[in-house]
């Protein structure tokens, strides 16, 4: 068994595009796997959480279970994540490797995804809201699988984030920024809107707000259930974990993201639809990105294996 950790995984990182091959495959081969909805404990007054998602995809032989993200807000980072890898034929525990990146890429990877399946034709201006690690993965994988694309993106103004977020991509010659004041601003005449916060103290925008043609992808779920009663599609990764959502027999119209990405059923139809992707997370995309993570890391790098066995007293063999 084998300790993978963050510079590890950092120092064979591949492209921000090939993340996006990567969970277009693991959503296609979905039902062909086995992906329970995952499982939280919550502790502390619902301040901290404890989450598992254990998933088996049996065309490359793998099992796993991915744990977090777990929410600690005292601690630096306040989210932690770590990925188990199992052999599935032997049952053999392969790996223990950090999942912070994974989490990142795959989370970005899948958003972007989403956004160029279901977004309109016309679209040409995208909003962000929350610009940390998801939100800069997410324009990464974008502007890698879409080096054509001119982007006009919004941000909004808070303390010097969106400063900062323009500084990190002002290498790219494909985006222009504008930052804003208000939500209104952000929201109003855009045509995809992207919500990477954890956090939302009530509703973000108004309904009438929201264009004729937007497609809405909240990362995290947070500050849109207003849209849940008025757009006219939604989509997500796992029925059983949204369907716990208070407003779920409301949908106009729901499909799993994976049903249009196999042609089950049409994604956008009309240039008109308003469109609201839920993609929660399935430990799925951790279990296949881990697993070619750990071939690449095989192949050019030697990791020191632990065994679990020959450290405990001989009575436990």
């Amino acid at each position: 068994m084998k300790i993978i950790k963050h510079s590890d995984i950092l120092a064979v990182l591949p492209k921000p595009a090939i993340f996006l091959e990567w969970v277009e495959t693991v959503i296609k081969e979905k039902y062909n796997c086995v992906v329970p909805a995952k499982t939280k404990i919550y502790m502390r007054n619902n301040i901290s959480r404890f989450t598992t998602m254990p998933s088996y995809m049996p065309s490359i032989n793998s099992m796993g279970l991915k744990i977090g993200a777990s929410r600690f807000p005292n601690e630096i980072p306040a989210i932690d994540t770590s990925i188990l890898l199992f052999d599935s034929i032997i049952g053999e525990l392969q790996c223990i490797m950090d999942g912070h990146l994974i989490t990142a890429m795959r989370t970005g990877a899948v958003a972007a995804l989403s956004i160029k399946t279901l977004k309109s034709e016309n679209a040409k201006s995208f909003a962000f809201i929350g610009l940390g690690v998801t939100a800069r993965a997410t324009l990464l994988c974008l502007l890698d699988s879409m080096p054509e694309s001119h982007f006009k993106i919004k941000l909004k103004r808070y303390k010097n984030q969106a400063e900062l977020f323009v500084e990190r991509f002002k290498n790219y010659d494909n985006i222009s920024f504008v930052i804003v004041d208000t939500d209104e601003e952000l929201v109003r005449n855009t045509d995809v809107i992207v919500s990477c916060i954890t956090v939302a103290d009530g509703l973000i925008a108004k309904d009438e707000w929201f264009k004729e043609g937007v497609t809405l992808v909240p990362v995290h779920t947070r500050g849109f259930e207003n849209c849940d009663l008025f757009f006219d599609k939604v989509y997500g990764d796992v029925t059983e974990q949204i369907s716990g959502f208070g407003n779920f027999s409301k949908f106009k119209k729901f499909n799993e993201f994976s049903e249009v990405l196999t042609n089950k059923c049409s994604g956008r139809e009309s240039s008109k639809e308003r469109i609201l992707v839920y993609n929660i997370g399935m430990g799925l995309h951790d279990i296949f990105i881990g697993h070619k993570i750990y071939e690449i890391i095989e192949k050019t790098k030697i990791i020191d294996d632990v065994r679990f066995k020959e450290q405990l007293p001989q009575f436990y063999i």
